[in-house]
């Protein structure tokens, strides 16, 4: 029992060299990649830099005991840091002690929520957010995101949580652009994005060796600190109206203390539960991704108790809400990270850095840190899952189309809850019209296929209905009402037989319509049947009445059904 709260004691006595020599690797290249992407994310959540820092330390640790994902890299998130943002915004001014408590506030209701869903084990709450919506709602927050930096480039004060008042901000202010600031801006996005894509084939060209060539590629954000950092300090251009980091703590995480007050907690309650949902979804999605390239197992019911404690973590040691990062992750498993160990040495980079490099950071310009956000999130947008939705499922496209315009007009909550609320409708309405198919015969076999799309022999005295979907209440009337359409005065129809194969439950508005309609057809001379019922359906519906009122027969199979039902011409020709 205490092992599987505490993976630690799991994959710790198996710790070896090998194991100690590769998370070690590992580290060293997150670490490089998490200092500039951690005060920039702080940046993007209104806190001040070191918030970022510090959301990188104890929260990682943590994660390494309670943890099952292997190479799953925890700390600030673009997206998390975005609705932090948004959420905290709406309780406090920016740039206050009130704006950070509260900040703290949200980091310890979302780990508490987290914790709670771990160990009621709700991991499978994830599967109400749908795949599409998920990646609507991220591409629209990387729109947003990289939209919201662009006042840092500019060098101008434009305020907006929607893309509209960003945008209509941003013009308003375009004659206040600062251009020292601009081409700085400029230089570091085009440098960043060079570095991404092209520093490491160059390198290897060169015949740097794989491990160095990959260093120096994740390496490249600190380089566009450090040069644009000594720019400003050698220039004197934060008198000429640069934006800078400016003083930066030098120290260990602090012990903080949420804000507790009732009012707080009762306007933070909605966006914490949100920023679970989705800081969950978006960590259990790349860890199992990266487990499954090993053959390791992701527990997700224990992943919620990890993120949690990471992030009960943070409110405790001026942080923010954390969650596993995409990016990260990839590069601490492409580093060669065995084990949590990895990011247990990340998070003791980070604290040298917090309490020796800090002041190196003084005239780092906030231009530069918007460049890495900008560049960072700009690989979340894909706006191809429009087009691959709409050649799909059009209902799909309304869906993700949908969050996608509510996140950029209305706001990141609502894109949230309307995803949320779109999965689920989404959901019903695909259920709600269940895939019946009438079914016949395959000539010379005993299968049966829908008359559609297969040569096959039926019988006019018997309709077989195939139901492909477990029946409860959203659809139930919809089989009563197929079965009047399809059954009327004057036709052939003697007997009707529910295919049951695909029907894994039967809820008790399910079990009504079946009476029901079983009581129609007693009345109209038509027997009902049922074949091929699942062991559990049929264990529910011996507890009932409709078994033994049922105007016809339970078939073991559908084929006995024929043999049983249909006159010897008939099956003949069938058999033909």
């Amino acid at each position: 029992m205490l092992r599987r709260y505490l993976p630690i004691l799991d994959w710790g006595r198996r710790y070896d060299r090998r194991a100690l020599a590769n998370d070690l690797i590992a580290a060293v290249i997150v670490t490089i990649m998490l200092i500039p992407q951690s005060l920039a994310y702080a940046l993007l959540a209104g806190l001040p830099p070191e918030a970022g820092i510090y959301a990188s330390i104890v929260p990682i640790l943590l994660y390494a005991v309670f943890g099952t994902s292997r190479a799953l890299a925890v700390g600030p998130v673009a997206v998390v840091s975005l609705m932090t943002a948004a959420a905290v915004g709406q309780v406090a001014q920016q740039g206050t002690a009130g704006y950070a408590a509260a900040a703290l506030t949200l980091a310890l209701l979302s780990g508490g929520m987290l914790v709670l869903m771990g160990v009621l084990r709700l991991g499978f709450v994830a599967n109400f957010l749908s795949h599409p919506v998920i990646a609507g709602f991220i591409t629209a927050s990387g729109i947003l995101i990289a939209t919201s930096q662009l006042k840092h480039i500019l060098g101008v004060p434009a305020e907006g949580h929607t893309l509209p008042q960003m945008l209509a901000a941003l013009w308003m202010q375009l004659g206040q652009t600062n251009l020292i600031t601009l081409v700085i801006g400029v230089l570091a996005t085009g440098f960043l994005f060079w570095v991404r894509t092209n520093l490491k084939p160059f390198l290897r060209g060169l015949g740097t060796p794989p491990l160095l060539a990959d260093i120096l590629t994740k390496a490249g954000p600190v380089a566009a600190v450090v040069t644009t950092t000594l720019a400003v300090w050698a220039l004197g251009l934060a008198e000429r109206g640069v934006k800078i980091v400016g003083a930066v703590p030098q120290s260990l995480p602090p012990l903080t203390m949420p804000a507790l007050s009732p009012d707080l907690v009762g306007q933070l309650l909605l966006p914490a539960l949100l920023i679970s949902v989705i800081g969950f979804v978006e960590s259990i999605s790349v860890a199992q991704t990266l487990a499954a390239k090993k053959r390791q197992r992701i527990d997700p019911d224990q992943e919620l108790i990890g993120l949690g404690a990471a992030n009960l973590g943070a409110a405790f040691t001026g942080g923010y809400p954390v969650t596993g990062g995409f990016a990260r992750s990839v590069v601490n498993f492409d580093a060669g990270a065995e084990t949590p160990a990895a990011g247990a040495f990340t998070a003791l980079g980070l604290a040298i850095a917090a309490v020796a490099l800090t002041p190196l950071v003084y005239y780092l310009p906030n231009a530069t840190l918007a460049a890495t956000i900008i560049v960072a999130v700009l690989g979340l947008v894909d706006l191809s899952i429009l087009r691959k939705t709409w050649a799909y499922s059009r209902a799909d496209f309304a869906a993700v189309a949908a969050t996608i315009l509510v996140t950029l007009v209305v706001g990141v909550e609502a894109g949230v809850a309307s995803g949320v609320l779109l999965s689920v409708l989404l959901h019903l309405y695909k259920t709600s019209r269940p895939h019946v198919a009438e079914v016949g015969l395959v000539r010379g076999t005993q299968h049966f296929r829908n008359v559609n799309r297969h040569q096959v022999g039926t019988d006019p005295e018997v309709l077989t209905l195939r139901v492909d979907e477990s029946l409860y209440f959203v659809n139930a009337r919809f089989l009563e009402d197929l079965i009047q359409r399809r059954v009327t005065d004057g036709c052939a129809i003697r007997h009707v037989v529910l295919m049951f194969s695909a029907v894994n439950a039967v809820d008790y508005s399910a079990l009504e319509s079946l009476e029901a309609i079983n009581q129609r057809l007693r009345d109209m001379g038509v027997g009902l049947h049922l074949s091929e019922v699942k062991g559990p359906v049929m264990d529910r519906l011996r507890k009932t009445h409709l078994l033994d009122e049922l105007n016809g027969r339970v078939f073991l199979s559908q084929f006995d059904a024929w043999q049983a039902l249909s006159p010897q011409p008939a099956r003949q020709t069938a058999a033909q």
